[in-house]
């Protein structure tokens, strides 16, 4: 038994040893390739990076030239460290540091020590280099802004982290990636395919040719050139007018769903973050927790959308039929709902149907029209779905699918959502609880980008195509279907022709009447939103937003546009003075309102930003 048992433990293991010298001898490749790179040194050639222009062929983004020192930890030699820091005038501290790190990285691969050279540093640094071996020169390309606007739509390249190293072996330490806006959207196409060299390397590891005579070399692919939807005068045009505020401007192509304008404020001048400062300044940037000018505030930024989302109240009533167009409301500076509770209005005639209620921004109109609509069905819950149905197809409460990596879903809240919030059935709600979303106030949000998207889907009397940034792709025919599919609501046509009226007489005897533009018809609506904060647990009013949208021409739109002015008190003051200008700049090439013009460019609201919380505004939704 003891000779049975001797002779399997002899046998068992005699297998798995076999086993084991069969999985490294002839399944596992490790061992070769780690072999190989022993003997053969990789060199890349880095291609140059896709150019970017606006939709006009006006050149946005170039290359200029730049120099890395690399290194190889394991080919170092002896060197003289203080010689070699003076030379890249780092401290030792400082270079003992990235040695550590480009080790850890790999001890065969190359790291930056020294990034982003300039030409005159590379010449002088470049007849010197060979007394270090190891080290060597890389030459890469980086950014070359043409303009000082547009930071937040195209973004910025920097040096690909760790993290993304490790999810794309396509990247290794030292390589640039496209980070926000355009760069990043459309990294893969800009950035081309590098060029590769092997070089094979003899038992003392020195350089003695081309590996295999260098059939296995490959030349770098440069990027793609990218046309953009982008218009860069109005952009700059809508950053300008923004200067000392802060907010949010989207204006779209109706006919297309192209983004014309994306302005935040403030922004920043993209050269900002290129170059050896561009790790501090991209740090005092992100650090501002005050202005935020890397916070896209017309992607990212959820606001209550105010008195803008009346038109929509306005259509669900008529495609519920609800009421109809010649029914009029009367208003006693307000509606009363509830026992005794009021949402305010401000005065003008009294009563008004849909399109005078639309031209006066009516409060007590468009909350009669949201009552009706929610308890036109059996419950609350019923109504608040068929409401949230429509709006969903004006792509509002979701994200809307443009081609831009940052972005909020807003919200337009659902029967489960206010279940929650009321905890129903412990608590019964009903219409009047919602009341508020009937002026675009209560729960729902949006971002200015969601706003100018249903302003296109009014002006195109009930479709949108999903805005996107990209016009065109070198070398490609077309952009992706999704871009060129209309987006049908659920509201017929033929009711939009009255909020269409209705934004029209904004502009002619209503609330906008101030912001008209000779010989342009222009439909708008203004809006003022509530602001609120939390101070010590107390929610406490601060001076309201100023919210505009419009479109024009009123027939054969060319451009929709929504501006959002934080604290900027009411629609007109503000964002209904800078989308009338940056209409007419569009649309005409030139200002002709330029009293508005001067208004805006000198005016100011770094003081209404600095103020402590002194006291409630006024309350008046307009």
């Amino acid at each position: 038994m003891r000779k049975v048992l001797l002779l399997g433990i002899v046998l068992i293991t005699g297998v798995v040893f076999a086993g084991r010298l069969f999985y490294l001898q002839i399944l596992d490749t490790s061992f070769q390739k780690l072999s190989q790179n022993n003997a053969v040194k990789v060199l890349y050639d880095y291609p140059q990076r896709g150019y970017l222009f606006d939709r006009n062929g006006k050149l946005l983004v170039s290359n200029q030239p730049s120099y890395d020192v690399m290194v190889i930890p394991r080919e170092v030699k002896p060197l003289d460290t203080m010689e070699f820091c003076n030379l890249l005038k780092i401290s030792k501290g400082r270079f003992d540091t990235l040695m550590q790190k480009a080790k850890i990285y790999s001890p065969r691969l190359p790291s930056p020590i020294l990034p982003q050279l300039t030409k005159a540093e590379y010449a002088y640094l470049s007849e010197k280099m060979y007394k270090y071996e190891g080290f060597y020169i890389q030459k890469r390309s980086l950014r070359d802004y043409q303009v000082n606007h547009s930071a937040n739509v195209l973004g910025y390249i920097a040096e690909a982290s760790p993290r993304i190293i490790e999810e794309n072996p396509y990247y290794q330490m030292g390589e640039l990636i496209g980070m926000q806006g355009v760069e990043k959207q459309y990294e893969e196409a800009l950035r081309g395919v590098k060029g590769v060299k092997y070089i094979q390397k003899d038992r003392f590891n020195r350089d003695i040719g081309p590996y295999k005579d260098g059939i296995f070399d490959t030349l770098p692919k440069r990027g793609k050139d990218l046309t953009l939807t982008i218009d860069a005068i109005l952009q700059k045009y809508g950053e300008e007018l923004m200067v000392n505020k802060r907010g949010g401007i989207v204006a779209l192509e109706p006919a297309t769903g192209e983004i014309l304008a994306l302005i935040t404020a403030p922004n920043y001048d993209p050269a900002l973050l290129v170059g050896r400062d561009r790790s501090r300044n991209f740090t005092e940037l992100y650090y501002d927790s005050i202005a935020k000018p890397l916070f896209d505030r017309g992607l990212q930024g959820e606001y209550p959308p105010g008195s803008p989302f009346k038109t929509l109240t306005g259509l669900i009533g008529l495609q519920e039929e609800i009421i109809d167009t010649r029914e009029s409301v009367s208003c006693y500076g307000g509606y009363v709902y509830g026992r005794g509770q009021k949402l305010g209005c401000h005065r003008h005639p009294s009563p008004l149907a849909m399109i005078g209620g639309i031209a006066n921004s009516c409060n007590a109109y468009f909350c009669t029209v949201y009552r009706r609509v929610i308890e036109k069905y059996p419950t609350p819950q019923e109504g608040i779905d068929n409401w949230h149905r429509h709006l969903k197809s004006f792509g509002l409460g979701d994200y809307l699918g443009y081609d831009l990596p940052v972005g909020k879903k807003g919200l337009i809240p659902t029967s489960e959502f206010y279940n929650r919030w009321y905890e129903y059935p412990k608590y019964k709600w009903y219409a009047t609880a919602t009341i508020s979303n009937a002026i675009g106030q209560g729960e729902v949000l949006m971002t200015p980008m969601q706003m100018a998207n249903f302003t296109a889907a009014i002006a195109n009397r009930g479709y949108y195509y999903k805005p996107h940034i990209i016009k065109k792709i070198e070398e490609e025919n077309s952009i992706p279907d999704e871009y060129t599919k209309k987006n049908i609501t659920t509201v017929h046509p033929k009711y939009f022709e009255p909020v269409v009226e209705g934004m029209h007489d904004v502009y002619r005897y209503g609330t906008a009447s101030m912001l008209q533009v000779p010989d342009i018809e222009i439909c708008g609506k203004t809006g003022t939103a509530e602001n609120y904060i939390r101070v010590e647990g107390k929610r406490m009013q601060l001076t309201d937003h100023s919210i505009f949208v419009a479109f024009a021409p009123k027939d054969d739109p060319k451009i929709a546009i929504a501006v959002f002015v934080e604290n900027g008190y009411w629609g007109s003051r503000w964002a209904g003075r800078i989308a009338s200008l940056m209409i007419e700049k569009y649309i005409k090439g030139e200002i002709t309102r330029t009293d508005m013009e001067e208004y805006v460019l000198n005016g100011s609201l770094q003081d209404e930003y600095a103020k402590p919380y002194s006291g409630e505004p006024f309350k008046i939704n307009r």
